[in-house]
């Protein structure tokens, strides 16, 4: 892993092991922090799906979309351009998990009850190297600088007084990768996808629903999922942002079982390709270890 990682610059950080717990721990920097990026949207979903077990939510249930909210995402801003928006809890689910969009993701934040909501979740289930501090909108204001009002045309505003703010957004910034908020060690990922994974951090309906959904992931194709033989089943989520490429999830054995990744790369100037690419090079030997050796 440490030779596959020199192709992603920056820093890389893994923690694999098998869903059951059998065999070898493989770890690269496992316990140093790194920005989540969209990664977040982890714990995020585990604290929804929580208050749905908890009977506080409801699947089904139908969330407010306003135009304040809106965050520059995949589908919900670009194609909801009038006021009068509802989704229900699970489409909102599916849209922050599987196309990681940031809209979604901060109607669900509101519903969690905020970051320190989200982050006491995590806690409970006994993970400590992880924190959520900030909305996805938040973060981008802080990340790229930006005034306030709505976020698109802040960052048109900023864009045309700074004409390199379009690249920022694929290039390291030190400042943000020295910032502790919003970052987790690549175990403390790990661990809280095995418990999620695993039934131990939500019930069995809610267990059933996270996993789906990941397994939907259409991001990051060229990441985990890259270099996996025909038929693997990739249950995921990416982070991208600045110097920072991750992806976490789990990935399937031929005998039924899983291995959990969480891969991350952060300070990295090497082009995203290259990042993704050492990603899929360290997944796939990572998936032939426990394969053959464990």
């Amino acid at each position: 892993m440490a030779r596959l990682s020199a192709g992603a610059g920056g820093v890389v950080g893994i923690a694999a092991w098998r869903l059951d717990g059998k065999g070898a721990r493989v770890l690269l920097n496992a316990d140093a922090a790194f920005p989540m990026a969209s990664t977040y949207k982890v714990p995020l979903a585990g604290k929804i799906l929580d208050m749905v077990d908890k009977g506080e939510l409801r699947l089904d249930q139908m969330l407010d979309v306003p135009q304040a909210m809106m965050s520059p995402s995949e589908v919900i801003a670009d194609r909801f351009i009038h006021p009068g928006v509802s989704l229900s809890v699970h489409n909102l689910l599916e849209l922050m998990l599987t196309q990681s969009d940031n809209t979604a993701t901060d109607v669900l934040m509101k519903a969690a009850g905020g970051p320190a909501a989200v982050t006491a979740w995590v806690r409970a289930q006994g993970v400590d190297a992880m924190r959520v501090d900030r909305d996805t909108n938040r973060l981008l204001r802080d990340f790229f600088r930006l005034g306030e009002g709505p976020l698109e045309a802040a960052f048109e505003t900023a864009a045309k007084a700074d004409p390199s703010l379009a690249t920022k957004g694929a290039l390291p910034d030190a400042a943000f990768d020295a910032d502790p908020r919003d970052t987790a060690s690549p175990a403390a990922m790990a661990t809280l996808l095995t418990r999620m994974f695993a039934g131990k951090a939500l019930s069995p309906e809610s267990t059933k629903a996270f996993t789906a959904i990941m397994e939907r992931c259409r991001t990051g194709t060229a990441r985990l999922p890259g270099q996996m033989p025909p038929g693997t089943t990739v249950a995921h989520k990416t982070g991208t942002i600045g110097g920072t490429v991750n992806d976490v999830g789990m990935v399937s054995l031929p005998d039924g079982t899983g291995v959990v990744i969480a891969a991350y790369v952060k300070a990295s100037a090497a082009p995203v390709a290259d990042r993704e690419r050492a990603i899929a090079e360290i997944a796939r030997t990572v998936r032939d270890y426990f394969l053959f050796a464990n």
